[in-house]
């Protein structure tokens, strides 16, 4: 079996829950993309209606856009399509390139940890707070980055792991490490 081979085949007790959490987050994001999208439509057409406009509206299109922002993040770890330095993959030495790799996933991963710690502090510490058109709970507002936060330090740290025992795989290739 080829390097490559083995790094497309994570443990099989491992794939069909990266794929249920991959389409779960990527559920959330599309309701909060679609959120946003008819929000801003309906503020567009309040400008022309002669009925006064719903501040509400504005407030939870940006409150979708902080839930798509964060959420999906965890799943460009995982697709690598997170932003990325592509020069290193050209490199010719892939014991560099596999360094460099490793490197950048942990860093991935230890800067989602301390942001998922610093989310969930909000979540904890900021229940009584309420947002001014929609009096939400603010804990709701970060929750989903605290969950996008948590995501991406553990697919993060996933792909730390497979770049380093199994190697990157050819820059011609898309890569998914099934974080």
């Amino acid at each position: 079996m080829s390097e490559r081979a083995g790094f497309q085949a994570p443990p099989r007790w491992w794939t069909p829950w990266v794929r249920w959490i991959t389409r779960f987050e990527l559920a959330l994001g599309a309701v909060a993309l679609v959120i946003m999208f008819v929000l801003v439509l309906v503020q567009a057409a309040q400008r022309y209606l002669p009925v006064g406009g719903w501040s509400w509206t504005g407030e939870l299109s940006r409150f979708s856009l902080v839930w798509l922002t964060f959420t999906v993040a965890g799943v460009l770890v995982t697709t690598d399509s997170h932003i990325a330095l592509q020069l290193v993959d050209s490199l010719k030495k892939p014991l560099v390139v596999r360094a460099v790799r490793v490197f950048a996933c942990a860093t991935v991963a230890v800067i989602g940890v301390g942001f998922a710690v610093e989310a969930w502090e909000l979540v904890s510490t900021q229940g009584d707070l309420r947002s001014p058109s929609l009096r939400m709970p603010l804990a709701v507002l970060y929750f989903f980055p605290f969950l996008g936060f948590v995501s991406t330090a553990v697919r993060g740290a996933v792909a730390a792991v497979v770049f380093a025992v199994r190697g990157v795989p050819a820059a011609a290739e898309p890569t998914e490490v099934h974080a």
